[in-house]
């Protein structure tokens, strides 16, 4: 493991494994033992998708592996006055232990650690969002044990959770369902993969995708970039609302997910969120945890 540009990249090993070091250090920290396997090392943090939960994770998750994380927004780098990827990657080779991007294009990561010399790091793409997922599958794990015998379903837009969610449900061994209109579906190139992988569903039907679901997972219906789309996005996504019917056919002890910021009465109502906020909210934190355990793997020194 170089580099965590895709799920689909990893082993399933690998995942256990990083899931497995998250918890240790999540443990750690929470006991108050320190664990400086960074130290000295900087992480530089390219931001062209601006970010709540990706932003503070990172940089104290560097401050407490007991190195230093670097913001740099794409107005303080020559990349986004038109520097070629290739150049920047090979110019922050020079100065940094790691890079995290966090942007829209996938070829902007593949290519940065395709022409750079040190370990990179997906914050998000449109196409995938490997770090939160990991974050999500910590959190299952947690709440539910084990993923073998497990549902997972997805409601809502096809996005990069979506097609991050299919790949690490399907990798660790859970089924997957997607409910989501026609003309939003996942990558159609992953939904392949899942079909001749795992056992994978996609549907227009919410209430047949939740059925004895474990995990109901769900997301904004407009995520960053797509704003001037929101109208047409409401109509669209009307029927594809996380709420008491929903989970009503899921399994009692199903647990509710969302990668925030969510959008109250539209995804999801007030009324699920808040009964399954302790969920989300230990879902958000374990960003930190998951990340860090990328960290370790990717930066510690032999």
């Amino acid at each position: 493991m170089k580099h965590l540009l895709k799920l689909g990249d990893l082993s399933r090993s690998e995942i256990f494994e990083l899931l497995d070091l998250a918890a240790q250090l999540k443990e750690e920290k929470k006991n108050g033992i320190e664990h400086h396997h960074l130290k000295g090392q900087t992480l530089g943090m390219i931001f062209q998708k601006s970010s709540t939960r990706t932003r503070v994770s990172f940089e104290v998750g560097m401050y407490d592996l007991g190195g230093i994380a670097l913001f740099l927004s794409s107005r303080d780098l020559q990349i986004g006055r038109g520097e070629p990827v290739q150049d920047t990657a090979r110019v922050l080779s020079r100065y940094l232990d790691g890079i995290m991007i966090r942007t829209f294009e996938q070829q902007e990561v593949e290519d940065l650690a395709k022409y750079g010399s040190i370990p990179v790091i997906n914050g998000l793409t449109d196409y995938c969002h490997p770090c939160q997922v990991l974050a999500d599958l910590l959190t299952i794990k947690e709440y539910k044990d084990t993923f073998d015998g497990r549902k997972l379903c997805f409601i809502g837009d096809g996005n990069n959770m979506a097609n991050s969610l299919i790949v690490g449900g399907i990798k660790t061994g859970m089924s997957v369902s997607i409910a989501c209109p026609g003309d939003y579906q996942p990558d159609a190139d992953i939904m392949a993969w899942a079909k001749e992988n795992g056992t994978f569903v996609c549907t227009e039907n919410i209430l047949e995708a939740a059925a004895d679901a474990d995990v109901i997972y769900t997301d904004v219906w407009a995520s960053m970039g797509q704003e001037g789309e929101a109208a047409d996005r409401r109509k669209a996504f009307a029927g594809y609302q996380v709420n008491n019917e929903v989970m009503s056919v899921a399994k009692s002890d199903c647990m509710v997910q969302h990668c925030l910021p969510a959008h109250r009465g539209e995804e999801i109502t007030d009324e699920v969120f808040e009964a399954h906020a302790n969920e989300i909210f230990d879902e958000a934190e374990n960003r930190l945890h998951a990340q860090k355990a990328v960290l370790v793997k990717l930066m510690k020194k032999a």
